[in-house]
């Protein structure tokens, strides 16, 4: 049976190895494995997202919906030194990973690594970020973003980047459609920055 990214043991080895990304000025180290999304470094959208964006200083609290081995998650966490993030992905293995490299980077106390079924009902997020998983499937993923999109603070906002060739475009008016107003901030090398808030 093949594995997959989004599987929550995943079916092969752990093989572990380390690679580098520039993000916000900085170039950091991480350590990835096998079964994990990109393993072998930073995507291709994870990449534009980051660098489309600025850090999140001024939030609270941030949601890293996906995390894999936890570029975004110790991204923020290094550059936003009041922000606290919530790490959140199924595989068991980028987890570990996340938690390793956020120890590894010294922002271990501010990055909380869980299972989507173990972040507190109360919390609230002023920023969601997320390389959603397209693959699992449209109704999966619909079903994902309006489980976390209402956890959402009053004001909140989601930074989201999606291929154009993988239905950014459809999902920009599905969330519409869903009473999410969402912009396309911009489009690099193939990929949309979704923008995300509350109808008000």
């Amino acid at each position: 049976m093949s594995s997959h990214y989004f599987d929550a043991e995943p079916g092969v080895a752990d093989r572990r190895a380390g690679v580098e990304a520039h993000v916000w000025g900085r170039d950091l180290a991480f350590t990835t494995a096998s079964g994990v999304f990109s393993r072998d470094g930073l995507d291709k959208a994870t990449d534009v997202l980051l660098r489309a964006s600025a850090p999140p200083t001024s939030a609270r609290t941030v949601l890293d919906l996906g995390c894999g081995w936890g570029p975004i998650a110790c991204a923020v966490a290094i550059a936003s030194p009041s922000t606290t993030v919530w790490a959140v992905d199924t595989n068991e293995r980028a987890r570990d990973l996340t938690v390793a490299n956020a120890e590894a980077h010294g922002v271990a106390d501010r990055v909380h690594v869980a299972a989507p079924d173990d972040v507190p009902l109360e919390l609230a997020f002023d920023e969601l970020w997320s390389n959603p998983p397209i693959r699992i499937g449209k109704a999966a993923l619909h079903e994902l973003l309006l489980r976390w999109l209402p956890r959402l603070a009053p004001d909140g906002v989601a930074r989201m980047v999606v291929g154009k060739n993988l239905g950014a475009d459809s999902l920009q008016r599905w969330l519409d459609e869903q009473g999410w107003p969402t912009e396309r901030e911009t489009s690099q090398k193939g990929f949309r920055v979704l923008v995300t808030r509350r109808a008000t």
